[in-house]
């Protein structure tokens, strides 16, 4: 997803991360305040259009899905995420997240656990 999101192609790109291979009024019922079927269809076109989305003709339907795993259009969001509102710095990123979320022992031991392993690749 290289190009920024509205607000109805992120609605939709998560429909479709969520339900996986879908079609466009599976796509209409899962968005909250749906616009009409043809807007939904024109949305996935552009998604379609832009390569974030990829179309699958099965039988007489044609389904949607995302054109890129989770992980990776996870880690594009991110990086874009961190760009936008922590100056690019990981650091002031992963500090502001600690601070607002309260983390389970497990978590924290697992984020120990990343910490150790990146000072050992430094």
């Amino acid at each position: 997803m290289a190009e920024k999101l509205s607000r109805r192609e992120r609605q939709i790109m998560d429909a479709l991360y969520e339900q996986g291979r879908i079609s466009a009024r599976d796509v209409q019922d899962a968005i909250p305040e749906a616009p009409g079927y043809s807007a939904v269809r024109a949305l996935l076109a552009r998604l379609v259009e832009k390569g974030d989305v990829v179309s699958i003709q099965e039988g007489q339907r044609l389904l949607y899905q995302p054109a890129k795993p989770l992980q990776q259009a996870r880690g594009s969001a991110l990086k874009r995420l961190v760009s936008t509102f922590f100056g690019g710095s990981g650091f002031n990123a992963a500090t502001a997240l600690l601070e607002q979320e309260e983390l389970k022992p497990d978590e924290l031991e697992t984020l120990q656990r990343l910490i150790d392993q990146a000072r050992k690749r430094d």
